[in-house]
């Protein structure tokens, strides 16, 4: 077989380590299983071919030291067909990153960069710093972003410190507050949406989120920024950590956030055209948390140019 074609392994049992306890099972077969579309993976779960402890389980369990982990054979590209990174994306990535310590990175993503492949991309974020940091065996993400979301996102270095942030992360112990440009007046008084999230996963392999009454318990609290003409900006901080929460809460509410592709109403689509907005105007700009070797981390990523450009336009 030569170097460009694929390999086809036979079914394999993988013991899981203290260095993998407590780690969600879609990211440890991320790592375990390089190269293999996380779409794939997915559908090996949902079908049971992927089963721990002789079970079926979802993509969210979290694993324990000593689990026996079930992989079918799953054709894994051979190294030489991993995806090439831009140059000027490494370059910029360089230039985001926020902290680096023994145990973590952090990054200012930028907007329109996944934080992992899928779903028809080859690469996002964590491929990206993989390849351009050689010298750290270990990188995993703590946690998630939407790709049109900018802002600050958690790489754990260190296995030790993957597990206490998801700790801190399941305890709302870790403060993350996002920046969001939403159509109309919110007012002043809404400082908490509570309702319930189910994600539905379209044929073409879109997730669309929507409130419903079956779905999982999801809060946001909501404080006013600033007053435009026909838009406010606010801070949000989730308390849950669903996939759109943010987003989908604020569409609940009345004020879905101006240039979501997603969730936008008609008359949030004609401002964007009038301010000139082409992207999800989201950003993660505050996180504090702690790491034990550390003490306390605040960490702030102020908006990027083209955010701060719809402000100017909207304050004139």
């Amino acid at each position: 077989m030569s170097d460009s074609e694929e390999s086809r392994p036979a079914v394999r049992h993988l013991t899981v380590d203290e260095n993998s306890a407590g780690q969600r099972l879609d990211n440890y077969l991320t790592r375990e299983l390089k190269g293999v579309p996380r779409t794939r993976l997915y559908k090996a779960m949902r079908k049971g071919e992927i089963r721990v402890n002789k079970g079926r389980v979802k993509a969210d369990h979290r694993l324990a030291a000593g689990d026996q982990v079930r992989i079918p054979p799953l054709r894994v590209p051979a190294p030489s067909d991993a995806p090439a990174i831009p140059r000027y994306l490494g370059e910029q990535l360089a230039q985001q990153i926020v902290l680096e310590s023994d145990s973590l990175l952090v990054i200012d993503k930028p907007s329109g960069l996944a934080v992992h492949g899928g779903s028809g991309l080859s690469y996002g974020l964590i491929e990206c710093l993989r390849q351009l940091r050689p010298e750290d065996r270990y990188l995993e993400l703590v946690h998630r972003l939407d790709r049109d979301t900018s802002g600050l996102i958690m790489i754990a270095r260190r296995p030790a410190a993957l597990r206490e942030l998801h700790r801190q992360l399941r305890e709302d112990k870790v403060d993350k507050r996002y920046l969001a440009l939403v159509a109309g007046k919110w007012p002043r008084t809404l400082k908490r949406v509570e309702a319930p999230l189910q994600k539905n996963v379209l044929q073409s392999g879109e997730r669309m989120v929507r409130v419903a009454r079956e779905g999982k318990p999801s809060v946001t609290e909501f404080a006013v920024v600033e007053r435009f003409a026909g838009a406010t900006l606010v801070e949000a901080k989730p308390i849950t950590g669903r996939t759109h929460q943010i987003r989908v809460h604020a569409q609940h509410a009345g004020f879905p956030l101006l240039g979501d592709n997603k969730y936008s109403s008609e008359k949030g689509e004609e401002m964007c055209r009038q301010i000139g907005l082409k992207r999800l105007f989201l950003h993660a700009w505050s996180l504090r948390f702690a790491l034990p070797e550390e003490g306390r981390i605040a960490l702030q990523a102020p908006l990027d140019h083209s955010l701060e450009t719809i402000l100017k336009n909207l304050r004139n």
